[in-house]
């Protein structure tokens, strides 16, 4: 249990941003100061990872927050030592904050003689000393059983409810939700019950790896306005034919809402190009400059999510209210404009 009065953040190099602004709405609801624990992550010549942290944390609730995104490697290893070092300084808690979870997409083994990783990271995660996950959209559900430690698994599609409600609200019997895939159906659903929309779906046959060969509309999308929905967007080539397709099956315009911008090699130039009208992402991945200045991209915030959660954690109390809609309304108050 916890002696500290307060929990206590800390933060690696993926996405300090994200981790300010958390502390900083964290601050906000105590009324207290709440900030990042004073430590170094940083290379020795070699590479190699060191952390130190400058504070005494012996019996606190300590927070993690960090997402393992490009580089993966690199992001995870500050994560496991860092952990590491809170465990060894007698930290009563240790929660892993990781609001991209790396490493998601092989959560099976697609082949013969490939490894499940999604599974091996769990493993390293546990033994490093994280007593508690909390992350948001995994690419797949299943992940959560990889642990035997209580993962907190938070969603956008209710953030995005609110911001379409309000993007959208002159137009919203025009508006559909699109599945970029079948095996993307029940966040579209779940995303399209909570506006009361209609739902479509794309049906995309890969070839090989990254390589789309055909795509077909299940769904009448004439004269609507579209609203592509995915957990992440790496290279942005499904997304960018997806809306191609909608647009020559009469879909008068699309836009796309999704959790993780990975934004790999030509994502930025392939949306900046492409026939959609709008994207957003938040940013449990930091944006890059380009992503930033691309002007038909937006970004939507997760601090406020994650830091309610991480003090509904602290607290002991339900993260699972924070699917509500009357719940995290006033969480974003502000955030979406008029």
């Amino acid at each position: 249990m916890s002696v500290t009065s307060e929990p206590k953040l800390i933060s690696g190099n993926a996405n300090m941003p994200l981790a300010t602004a958390i502390a900083r709405r964290m601050s906000m609801h105590r009324g207290v100061s709440v900030g990042l624990v004073d430590a170094r992550v940083e290379r020795f010549n070699d590479g190699e990872i060191f952390v130190e942290v400058f504070e005494n944390v012996r019996g606190e609730d300590m927070f993690i927050i960090q997402p393992t995104s490009n580089p993966a490697n690199d992001n995870l290893m500050e994560l496991l030592i860092m952990s590491d070092a809170l465990r060894r300084s007698s930290a009563a808690r240790i929660t892993a904050v990781i609001p991209y979870f790396g490493y998601a997409r092989q959560d099976r083994r697609s082949k013969a003689r490939t490894p499940i990783s999604a599974k091996l990271v769990a493993n390293m995660l546990v033994e490093a000393g994280i007593e508690r996950v909390l992350t948001m959209d995994l690419h797949a559900a299943q992940i959560q059983g990889f642990f035997d430690i209580p993962v907190d698994n938070l969603y956008a599609s209710p953030v995005f409810a609110l911001d379409i409600m309000k993007q959208f609200k002159s137009g919203m019997d025009d508006v559909m939700i699109v599945s970029p895939d079948v095996g993307g159906v029940a966040r579209a659903r779940e995303l399209a019950k909570r506006i009361n929309a209609p739902l479509a779906i794309v049906d995309k046959r890969r070839e090989k790896a990254g390589e789309v060969a055909e795509m077909t509309i299940i769904g009448d999308v004439t004269g609507k306005k579209c609203i592509i929905v995915d957990d992440m967007c790496d290279t942005a080539g499904t997304l960018c034919k997806a809306a191609e397709v909608l647009i020559d099956n009469g879909a008068s315009e699309v836009h796309a809402y999704t959790t993780h911008g990975v934004m790999s090699g030509p994502a930025v130039d392939r949306i900046t190009n492409s026939v959609l009208k709008s994207m957003v992402i938040t940013d449990t991945i930091a944006p890059t400059e380009a992503v930033r200045a691309t002007p038909n991209i937006r970004i939507i915030p997760t601090a406020p999510v994650f830091a309610q959660a991480i003090l509904n954690i602290w607290n002991g109390t339900s993260v699972s209210s924070l699917f509500d809609t009357p719940t995290l309304e006033p969480v974003y108050e502000g955030q979406f404009g008029n």
